[in-house]
């Protein structure tokens, strides 16, 4: 086949150094700006991101010609050092060294789309770590507890 063609979606949760909840809310449209112009920079545009204080929800189309983890080291990097220029609030901030990737069909995108984007009330009733637990039961995910959290 002459050409390579790929239609790769993904739903992207990464958090912050040890879970802290130090994304102020006065800064989540501006940091979902960010990652949303960053993902399109490296080929990857955002279809829904969401932002609460200790983690984001990135749902996306994957370039076909960049890693997971390629992408999430630009992406980490570059929005880690963005948010340091916000203001001493930011001074230390420190993205967690882990991530969870889960692929998503395209007869799901509505679903997933509103569940990124409705994060604030989500969490009102479950916690992040049990929410990953969740998405790793799921997926079928094998892992070890002692190395899932910074």
């Amino acid at each position: 086949m002459p050409q390579s063609l790929a239609q790769l979606y993904t739903h992207l949760i990464f958090s912050t150094k040890n879970r802290q909840p130090t994304i102020g809310k006065t800064i989540w449209d501006e940091l979902s700006a960010y990652l949303g112009g960053t993902l399109r920079e490296l080929k990857s545009p955002a279809i829904a991101i969401g932002v609460v204080p200790e983690h984001v929800h990135i749902l996306y189309r994957h370039a076909k010609t960049l890693s997971v983890s390629d992408l999430l080291e630009k992406l980490k990097v570059s929005s880690s050092k963005w948010m340091k220029t916000k203001g001493r609030d930011y001074e230390d901030f420190y993205w967690q060294n882990g991530y969870g990737a889960f692929s998503v069909s395209a007869s799901r995108l509505e679903a997933v789309k509103r569940y990124v984007l409705n994060q604030e009330e989500h969490h009102r009733e479950v916690s992040f770590q049990d929410e990953f637990r969740g998405f790793l039961r799921e997926y079928r995910v094998e892992y070890d507890e002692r190395y899932v959290w910074d």
